[in-house]
Parts: structure tokens; sequence; C-alpha cells
């Protein structure tokens, strides 16, 4: 069966490809061996910020008499939290496969393996491409001597399904995946450490944003150890036995393994199709063309941001590029971060760090939310950082704060359109708002500020 593009792995970057090349009148079999929409829609995006919204419910709940609010705590019905989780994840599916069908799209159910030269086999059937698109995802990945067994040493996936809300867990891994799922754990009433080998959580962002939520969860009761590496982990008759490099021990009924994920590529037929593979992922230039003509590969099985939302992008732009449109290439420092813990982590644009290793000659100004009413009304601390070159753009936007990711799109647009300060200090944000933050910030940058203290 012969196709203009044959996509393989339904995930965001795969059924974004796939909806995008239909839009734009090709035919197209997306094959999938597991359910449409993939990591971020199952086992990742979707579910965990369900999750870590029930886990705000349950802050404010307990929090709710300094609201004047009568209400009592009484605990974590796990079962209904899953229907909750369930039930948006659902409905979400339903939703994706409704708009594939109606573009057109080829649904092929099955594991699928490359073949030679654009073709795809899926048990007795080959499905033939002009153009092909890898977008197979990735896994949960682990380290050597662990040995996950989905009771006592689990991944993030198996939080997804667990029938309790452990007493105790180390969270090994201070980046994305462990520092939310640290914050819903501590926010079911579970004591938490967090084991990080670098200096600081959330090591990729801005460090004074690092600084800000490590401050919070000392402040939340979640504790960590930085900068030191696993030595072993041992089943014991209670739970599991963490011992770090240096000696000291930590007990606790969980440990989840957060050390990030790793692309699938293996045993898929990938490099005897010439595609290459580098330290586990496609190489891929920048419209994500592979070493083998007319093949693409997108989202996580390549090394740029495991964003669904990046993912997103590099499909539709690889379906325009295909239709011969000549899509711009991706800014990724223009793709917007968030962390969806309690306090959120949200950027976009360079981190100071970034500027220095550049040689860029920056200017920054740093708003704190302590100054914010909206802010004061949900009770949370944080600050907005913003970094502009001297005398010309905005480079980088930091932001920390309960709620705060909602402003990154704002962030998005200052940095993607190369705004100066003074530009967006002219623009009038609503009051009381968040948004007002960076606003604030950028009326101190422009040399006016308001209610700012220099």
């Amino acid at each position: 069966m012969a196709y203009d593009i044959v996509v393989l792995g339904g995930g965001s970057g795969g059924y974004a490809c796939a909806l995008r090349a239909a839009e734009l009148g090709m035919s197209v079999a997306l094959i999938e061996k597991d359910k449409i929409g993939g990591t971020c829609l199952h086992r990742g995006c979707i579910p965990t910020k369900a999750l870590l919204h029930v886990a705000e419910v349950a802050d404010e709940t307990r929090e709710s008499e300094s609201f004047g609010v009568r209400a009592r705590f009484d605990g974590i019905d796990v079962a209904g939290v899953h229907a909750f989780k369930d039930k948006i994840v659902n409905r979400a599916w339903k939703g994706v496969q409704g708009l594939l069908k109606a573009a057109g799209v080829t649904l092929v159910e099955g594991e699928g393996r490359l073949a030679g030269e654009r073709r795809v086999q899926v048990g007795s059937e080959v499905y033939e491409g002009r153009h092909l698109v890898l977008a197979t995802g990735s896994a949960p990945r682990s380290l050597p001597g662990l040995d996950i067994d989905g009771e006592r040493i689990i991944t993030s996936e198996h939080c997804l399904t667990m029938d309790r809300v452990p007493s105790s867990v180390v969270v090994l891994g201070g980046g994305v995946i462990g520092v939310e799922l640290a914050s819903v754990y501590r926010s079911f009433g579970a004591e938490v450490t967090i084991v990080e080998a670098l200096p600081h959580l959330l090591p990729t962002e801005e460090e004074s944003s690092s600084k800000l939520l490590e401050r919070a969860f000392r402040r939340r009761g979640i504790k960590y150890e930085l900068g030191v590496r696993l030595d072993s982990a041992k089943i014991t008759d209670t739970g599991v036995l963490v011992t770090l490099a240096g000696g000291k021990t930590l007990d606790a009924e969980i440990l989840l393994v957060a050390v990030g994920r790793g692309a699938v590529t293996a045993g898929l037929g990938f490099e005897e199709a010439g595609v290459a593979v580098e330290r586990g992922t496609v190489t891929v230039d920048e419209h994500c063309r592979t070493s083998a003509p007319g093949v693409y590969a997108v989202g996580d099985l390549i090394a740029t941001p495991q964003l669904a939302h990046a993912g997103f992008a590099e499909g539709i732009m690889v379906a325009e590029h295909i239709a011969g449109l000549g899509p711009a290439p991706i800014d990724y420092a223009g793709v917007p971060r968030i962390t969806y813990s309690d306090p959120e982590v949200a950027s976009v644009g360079i981190t100071s760090a970034q500027a220095a290793e550049r040689g860029m000659e920056i200017v920054e100004q740093v708003y704190d939310l302590a100054g914010n009413p909206k802010s004061q009304i949900l009770g949370t601390a944080g600050a907005v950082k913003v970094l502009a070159r001297k005398d010309g753009p905005v480079v980088g936007v930091h932001m920390v704060g309960r709620r705060i990711g909602e402003l990154v799109t704002e962030g998005q647009l200052i940095y993607n359109w190369e705004a100066l300060p003074t530009e967006v200090a002219q623009l009038i944000h609503a009051h009381p708002t968040q948004s007002e933050a960076i606003g604030e910030a950028m009326l101190a940058l422009a040399g006016k500020p308001l209610h700012v203290h220099n």
C-alpha cells in the first residue's frame, strides 16, 4: 500500500504531522502499536497534570481556613483520583481519534519496523511512502544496577496506576518529571526526598529559579540531596534502602526513578535502513531530515526538547517541508518550558549563564511576586526575571510562582518577536493579574519602574 507519507508512531509529533499533511492534501498512513496520543496523552503531560490539579485541590482544602472557608481534609481517594484522571485522558484520546478520522488519515494498529527504503512492515502488511516520518517516542530511563520492579522501585509510568499513596518516597532525579511527582506526593501526604546529581533542582533552568523552587520545597517539607549520586538501592521488608555516594542512607517505601526518558530506536530497523543514530537518538538536520533520503524524525526520538508542543511544531514543520512550503526551522530557545510543580517554574529564551557563554552583554530585572496583589491573593511567593541585551531585545523570561506557567505565552511572544523592554513597557497589563509582574519588570528595564524598588 502506497501513501504520500507513512508516519511510524502516533504520539504528539506523529499525529500532528499526519493531520497537517492531510490538510495539505496528502495521503497519510499513521502506524501506532499502542494508543494514539502517545506518551504525552496517556503516560505523561495530561495524566500527570491531572494529578497535579488534584494535589492543588488537596493543598487548598488544607489551607482553606486561612481564606475563611471551613473545610476538612480527610485524605486522598486514590480510586477517585484515577477516575478523574482517566476521564480527562479518554476524552482527549477520543478527540484526537475523531480529528484523524475526519482528516482522512489511515490508522494502522500494530508494531511497525522499517523494511527497506521508505517501507514499514506491520505484521504481514508493508506500507510504502514517498516520505517516511519516524515518531516512535521515548521510554523511561533507568541506571545500571537498578531493577525496576513496578512495586518498590518504579518509574513515572507506574505512578499513574498505583493503588495507594506511599508513606514515603525517594525521587531519583531532580528534573521536570522528578520535581512534578515529588510535588504531587508531598501534597498527597507522603514524606519526600529528591536526590539530584547536579548542584540544583531543575538544573537546566535559570539558577535563580532553581533556588526559589528549592526554598519553596523546603517550606513544604520536601527534602533534597543535591550534588550527590546514587550508590545503590536495596529492596527491604518495608521498602527500599537507598545508599548515596559518600555513604548516607535513605529509607523509603518507594524509590521513584525519574532520570529522564530515552528515545525508542532499538530493534526497529533504523540503522539498517540508513538512518543514523547517535547516542540513542536519531540524527537530523534543522528540518528534521535524517541521513536516509525522504526519511524524517520528530519528537522524543531526536535530540530536541522532550516537550509535546515541540513535537507538535516539528510534525507540522515536516509536513509543510514535504509539501514544499519552505517552513522556517524551529528556534528551540523560543519554545516555552513549564514545570507544573507547586510552585510552577516557567521560562522561555536563554539563561544568564548561556548569555555569558555567548559573550552577550545583558541587563536584567527581577520583580518579586510579593509586590503583586494577585499573587498575594493566591498565597504564592516567587519572582519574574527578565533578561535583555544591553540596549536591545528581551532574550529570556524566567518565572517562579503558583500558576505562573500561564504567563509563559506572553514571554514567548516577547522573546520570539524580539521585543524591546520599552516596547513592552508601553503596553497596559490588566490589574490585578499576575501578568502585571512581567509588565512591572519591563517598566523597570525601560527606566520607569512603578512598583519596583531599585
